[in-house]
């Protein structure tokens, strides 16, 4: 979408050798959760993840495809020099696989691989990611020849800071727009790939990616719910948020981004959806939390609704069997 990175629904040479100049940091654990523009041929996305597989200290924790959004959400993590290589080795399938000048989808895209967020879990600051993100840009365009930009904590210009503006035209409107001179990449050539578009590289905190899906095919309800949460147009100060419709279901979907989920709880999300909705005569369907979600955020969502007093983590039965190991 115009504005996120992993919202969708359901579902050689050796790679792991470290490059020269790659600082090789121990002790960290970073969170990759890279967004391919591909999510109908499951051959193609069956070699992407093989390939990270193949990359020794790189771990994989989940994949998430959507035909509609034609789009997938991997999520990795490890240290980050093989992190580092695990995501070359993505980009080395998908740039060869996927042609975006015959791809379509719900979800804006920029590029054949669209967005890839470093994430400090453990024993990382966000400056070590934001110098990964730097560390794994260059080698990108100079290995795939492709047009790289810096977002979020590694962006190098406030106007570029937020994805929603950097794909804002996507592919289709990327050359033009590559031509002005404010929109000059961070790192690789001038112009777009021919096949692969561009790519979209940084740092940040983690998200959730969290999709209500309504009982219509109404799209326009779903847009203009989607505008009273989100904050570009005065909704929740932490949510991103778009109305998509899933044509192969027949119903629409407020697909949204939580970035603080500690200052904008998942529930207090939903709640405002299901009120918005009900003023068009809409029910609610489901809701869908796509990849991983920090289980804090499922806590405080069980402590509203459940009204549970002083209900803390060290409450879920196997969070204390992990902590007593």
């Amino acid at each position: 979408m115009g504005l996120v990175e992993p919202i969708i629904g359901q579902n050689s040479s050796p790679v792991n050798e470290l490059q020269p100049g790659v600082v090789q940091r121990g002790g960290m654990i970073v969170e990759s959760v890279p967004n391919v523009s591909e999510g109908r041929r499951t051959e193609v996305i069956d070699r992407i993840v093989q390939a990270i597989e193949r990359v020794a200290g790189a771990r994989l924790l989940d994949r998430s495809s959507d035909a509609s959004h034609n789009r997938s959400v991997i999520t990795l993590a490890g240290e980050p020099a093989p992190l580092k290589q695990a995501i070359l080795a993505l980009y080395e399938v998908a740039v060869a696989e996927i042609d975006l000048r015959t791809h379509s989808g719900e979800h804006p895209r920029l590029g054949a691989v669209d967005v890839v967020p470093f994430i400090p879990i453990e024993g990382a600051t966000m400056d070590d990611c934001v110098s990964l993100a730097n560390e794994t840009a260059a080698e990108v365009a100079r290995r795939f020849k492709l047009p790289v930009y810096l977002y979020e904590e590694a962006s190098k210009n406030p106007a570029r800071r937020n994805l929603e503006d950097i794909r804002r035209g996507q592919f289709e409107g990327l050359a033009t727009k590559m031509a002005q001179p404010e929109w000059a990449p961070d790192y690789g050539p001038g112009s777009p790939h021919e096949t692969a578009g561009a790519t979209v590289i940084g740092a940040r905190m983690p998200l959730i990616a969290y999709n209500i899906n309504l009982a219509t095919d109404r799209l326009d309800v779903a847009k203009k719910i989607a505008a009273a949460v989100r904050f570009s147009s005065g909704g929740f100060r932490f949510v991103k948020a778009m109305g998509v419709a899933l044509e192969d279901r027949g119903i629409v979907q407020v697909s949204m981004n939580l970035t603080n989920y500690e200052k904008t709880p998942i529930v207090r999300v939903f709640e405002a959806v299901k009120r918005e909705a009900e003023r068009y005569g809409v029910a609610v369907l489901e809701s869908e939390i796509v990849g991983l979600v920090p289980s804090a955020a499922l806590v405080d969502t069980a402590r509203h609704v459940l009204q549970l007093e002083q209900f803390t983590p060290a409450q879920v039965l196997e969070t204390r069997l992990r902590d007593t190991r």
